[in-house]
């Protein structure tokens, strides 16, 4: 499937006034068609598969102990970005240098998907695994927070959320292309491409590195064709201490607590709900195989039909994210959620085909709830902290935190079957859509 064309945008703050053009909104967007590579091919449908296992092969362990491990590590390194990001976006804010972090983190996440390549299918390979992907979660998170950072740069207040869910959707529809190359390539045939088998796991093995490869080519575009902003507003104030940039970052939150409270609550309930929304990607793949009965093969075809339904959603309804405002969408889509969610754990018994309809409807929801929640955020960003304030947003983040993997965890070793999961997912969801309800709609200008 062909991802839609960018539309020209006008860029935020002073230069409102000045068409972006197609080309620079492309490579943006290029940045998540690449960062699929990590949310889909290794966090969601082929690596995280190959370490639960599926209902015939363990070759990790068991299944309910990895699972609940997988849960306590992607917790932990959550923790890490909840207790950094907002730091390291505050303090790429007052440098200047947020595409050059950008690029850093970046890279260190693709040596660490290539690294997974030296995960071999037996259980004393386990906590590299873990560790590695943990490592990971962090460092995408922290590209991520400047790579939101920079949606100012390609949108206005009018586009934003059209150009939001056009990024989304270049994640799913690049995750589409990749799950494909390797599941023909590799995955599929009892002999891939250069002679590469399943014997040892080779062949996830091995489309980890091309997943690395992908993300290290597409992640290029954003590098070379999005311009640096120069620091100023709020970012132009003297640079401080690490450790002196909790003591700013804590005046600056009591400040927006005074004046903009509303945001906080904003903040606070995407605290909750995105964890969720990470958690329906995270573990989707994992229950389809082990709850299910999927097969590794079935799970990369279920990938790609949830990558179609997800990517297809986000194109639609960003545009509608900026005709009726980003709140409704967030609600109908949690709601929508923690129905299909609950419909997923009711029927763990029912086979493949109830994990086909719910899970599906599950991607229905996830993109447009995932775009409207950066645009609610970025049409209130003043410029020049648009890192700290997307660095406050990735501490509650969308590449998995601690919230949803330690309640799936939870529900996983307090239930003793993996499918007792989902109801750890749904419960972050509906905390989150609850907590969310009260937030207004119509968010004023934070103050630079």
């Amino acid at each position: 499937m062909t991802a839609p064309s960018p539309t020209p945008a006008r860029a935020s703050g002073a230069a409102d006034d000045r068409v972006v053009p197609r080309r620079r909104i492309a490579a943006w967007a290029l940045w998540d068609w690449g960062g699929a590579s990590f949310n889909a091919v290794v966090t969601t449908f082929v690596f995280t598969v190959y370490l639960t296992g599926n209902a015939v092969n363990h070759p990790f362990g068991d299944e309910a102990f990895v699972s609940a491990q997988l849960g306590w590590t992607l917790g932990v390194a959550g923790l890490i970005v909840a207790l950094l990001a907002p730091v390291t976006g505050q303090r790429t804010d007052t440098s200047g240098r947020r595409k050059l972090w950008l690029g850093v983190n970046t890279y260190i996440v693709v040596a660490i998907i290539a690294g997974l390549f030296f995960v071999q299918a037996a259980p004393e390979y386990l906590w590299l695994g873990l560790l590695l992907l943990a490592a990971g979660s962090v460092f995408f998170q922290f590209a991520e927070v400047n790579y939101n950072a920079m949606l100012s740069s390609v949108s206005t207040k009018r586009t934003i959320g059209k150009v939001s869910g056009f990024g989304w959707s270049m994640g799913y529809f690049g995750g589409i292309v990749l799950l494909l190359i390797v599941y023909f390539g590799f995955i599929h045939p009892d002999v891939g491409l250069f002679g590469v088998t399943s014997e040892n796991g080779l062949s996830v093995r091995v489309s980890m590195l091309i997943a690395a490869i992908w993300f290290g080519i597409f992640a290029l575009p954003v590098l070379l064709s999005v311009p640096e902003l120069e620091p100023h507003g709020s970012a132009a104030r003297p640079k401080v201490s690490f450790f002196g940039s909790y003591a700013r970052l804590g005046r600056d939150l009591a400040g927006l607590w005074r004046t903009n409270r509303h945001t906080v609550y904003f903040l606070i309930a995407s605290a909750v709900f995105r964890d969720g929304l990470t958690g329906v990607f995270t573990f989707g793949g994992v229950l389809a195989a082990g709850t299910f009965g999927f097969s590794a093969s079935e799970v990369i075809v279920f990938a790609i039909a949830a990558n179609v339904t997800a990517g297809v959603s986000t194109v639609v309804v960003g545009r509608l994210d900026d005709r009726v405002g980003p709140k409704p969408v967030i609600v109908v889509a949690l709601v929508g959620l923690v129905i299909c969610g609950s419909a997923v754990f009711l029927l763990h018994d029912a086979g493949k085909s109830a994990f086909w309809v719910f899970g599906l409807l599950l991607c229905l929801f996830v993109g447009p709830a995932q775009s409207a929640s950066r645009s609610f955020l970025g049409r209130v960003i003043p410029a020049g902290r648009e890192g700290e304030i997307f660095g406050l947003y990735a501490t509650t983040g969308k590449a998995a935190t601690f919230l949803a993997p330690a309640a799936f965890a939870l529900f996983v070793t307090l239930g003793g079957a993996q499918y007792w999961g989902v109801l750890g997912i749904v419960l972050v969801l509906l905390v989150g859509l609850i907590v969310l309800l009260p937030v207004s709609a119509k968010q004023k200008q934070l103050s630079g």
